[in-house]
């Protein structure tokens, strides 16, 4: 009986320190949200957000800006185009249907659709003398005739005439109904610039400048940024270092506690008498009870 009533006294002192230790932490929280910001912690949070919003926005614009510029600037530097345009006259053009025919367009706006109708024009050129170092004939699978003129150049009869390494864009930079209009006539004279690796192709403008600079802007400046904002962030929030040794420290803290509470758990179980755990509840009691009058406990 005494136990029991011991234990339910006790119990009650517990709720009520636990009720009052819950208050003072609601109050301290309370009064620590409705503080003002100071103007380093307001410059942190925006210089933080911002920083963020740039790297997160950078990295998205590689998605569409690789595809989109960095692809195609980077073919058109390794087919290694002549910087020189030659005279070029288109033999045919070919307007076909069906994805089978479609393999590949001189011109279709859109480069991620499928093609149902598309048109294939061939010209013929000569090329610059010394600007040959011989003809590859792996057009796909087209047939190309081609035959020594005067003065060393070659006479290339039928290649590929493309609005550029893709054969594909987006208006308005790329308008394929005027692009054929204005060199799918038969006959029609116009400078182009064949590649000194595949001579069964061509297109009609190359500048080497603006492939390196399509590279620059579209891809080496995102990335640049990207990265740039990356480690400003990890430097600002990720002290690894510091977090490496408070880990370690933690963890040499928490060996001996865990030792120290696995030995005393044990010798709290290994005590079984009923008389002992009675008086050991009282003198918690008695203490509990000096805690809350404020009297002090060696009394």
């Amino acid at each position: 009986m005494r136990s029991a009533s011991s234990e339910l006294l006790l119990d009650t002192k517990q709720q009520q320190l636990r009720k009052k230790k819950l208050l003072e932490l609601a109050a301290a929280k309370k009064q620590k949200r409705g503080a003002p910001r100071t103007l380093r912690e307001k410059v942190w949070f925006y210089s933080t957000l911002s920083f963020a919003m740039i790297a997160v926005g950078s990295g998205s614009a590689l998605l569409f800006l690789v595809p989109l510029y960095v692809d195609p600037a980077v073919s058109t530097l390794l087919a290694d185009f002549v910087p020189e345009p030659v005279q070029c006259t288109t033999v045919r053009r070919e307007q076909l249907a069906g994805l089978y025919n479609c393999t590949w367009s001189s011109c279709r706006e859109g480069c991620t659709s499928d093609v149902y109708n598309c048109s294939h024009i061939y010209v013929a050129y000569r090329t610059s003398a010394g600007g040959v170092s011989g003809v590859d004939g792996g057009g796909g699978g087209m047939q190309v005739a081609s035959g020594r003129g005067g003065g060393g150049d070659m006479i290339v009869d039928e290649a590929v005439l493309l609005v550029n390494i893709k054969g594909c864009g987006y208006p308005p930079a790329v308008a394929c109904s005027n692009f054929t209009k204005a060199y799918g006539v038969p006959g029609a004279t116009f400078p182009c610039h064949y590649s000194r690796q595949n001579h069964t192709l061509a297109v009609v403008g190359y500048d080497k400048r603006q492939q390196y600079a399509d590279i620059v802007h579209y891809f080496a400046v995102p990335f640049a940024v990207c990265v740039v904002t990356s480690i400003v962030l990890c430097v600002m929030h990720c002290d690894c270092q510091q977090a490496a040794a408070a880990a370690a420290g933690q963890h040499a803290l928490q060996e001996p506690s865990r030792s120290s509470a696995g030995h005393s758990h044990t010798e709290g179980y290994s005590d079984h008498s009923i008389s002992t755990r009675v008086e050991r509840l009282d003198e918690a009691i008695m203490e509990a009870s000096r805690a809350l009058q404020g009297e002090p406990s060696g009394l």
